[in-house]
């Protein structure tokens, strides 16, 4: 790293790529193109992604064993929020297949090569954070409805859940808090890694480019927000297995997208000093 920088770019200077309308169309393509780096190498990127099911079943496993039953499908959920930061090593997969450079495996760990390294790192914390807030959030839900005293079993939670007032008032309370922190990860985020490893602007611009993205294409972006969320359930189900293929792709799909919505870096940008 040349020097320490996060929240603007080497230089200090505050960065503005432009951003592109996109059309839904586009987020298919993105998927189609994600898939194609998948199957290219897939034995390396469910070798590389058996990472999320494997913490996935621990942190059922941790939530059931500890009497905290009801955090359980919040914690799958929650995959969704920390998402954009963990997939990071497949982005540069993408980004070296792109430019036509060797795309073993090992080579998803050269991110911590990166000059914007600083930026990526505060980015991910804030993520994190919005991960604890919204377990945080979870659980006092279900406190508020339903006491202190933790569920006595899994049957018992699902009968709570299913045919009670309580439950049905947890169900549209936490979904709807979920759909906030979801809302926020992807105005924030849905292409704020990618242009940190394709341009190292810093951690505002890539937030602040994100946010642009979102409002230039609101309808495009909410749909590619319900594609994630809908794959990511799909790959939970059976016992978390499935994210080995989904979060490869997603991973994949998310670079191409951010080629879409973002101009090269050779259009016209704007700067000001920070």
């Amino acid at each position: 790293m040349a020097s320490f920088h996060v929240m603007a770019d080497a230089r200090g200077m505050h960065v503005q790529p432009t951003v592109r309308h996109i059309t839904i169309s586009d987020l298919w393509d993105a998927l189609r193109l994600g898939a194609e780096d998948f199957w290219a190498k897939p034995s390396h990127y469910v070798f590389l992604c058996l990472i999320y099911p494997i913490v996935g079943l621990i942190l059922a496993r941790w939530s059931s064993g500890s009497n905290a039953i009801q955090l359980v499908y919040p914690l799958m959920s929650g995959f969704a929020l920390v998402g954009p930061f963990a997939a990071i090593g497949l982005y540069e997969i993408s980004r070296r297949r792109e430019l036509g450079m060797n795309t073993n495996w090992r080579h998803a760990f050269d991110v911590r090569h990166s000059p914007a390294l600083p930026s990526i790192a505060v980015i991910g914390i804030m993520l994190f954070a919005l991960f604890l807030l919204w377990l945080f959030t979870a659980q006092s839900i279900y406190t508020g409805l339903f006491g202190n005293q933790p569920p006595a079993s899994i049957s018992a939670f699902v009968r709570d859940v299913l045919t009670t007032s309580k439950g049905w008032t947890l169900i549209l309370l936490g979904n709807a808090a979920g759909l906030v922190f979801a809302v926020v990860v992807l105005a924030t985020t849905v292409i704020a890694f990618p242009l940190l490893l394709d341009r190292d602007v810093g951690a505002v611009s890539a937030v602040e480019t994100s946010a642009r993205a979102v409002m230039a294409n609101p309808l495009q972006m909410a749909l590619w927000g319900l594609l994630v969320a809908v794959l990511l359930v799909i790959g939970s189900i059976p016992l978390f297995a499935g994210l080995a293929v989904v979060m490869p792709i997603l991973g994949h799909a998310t670079w191409h997208l951010y080629r879409k919505v973002v101009e090269p870096e050779r259009a016209q940008q704007t700067r000001r000093p920070m």
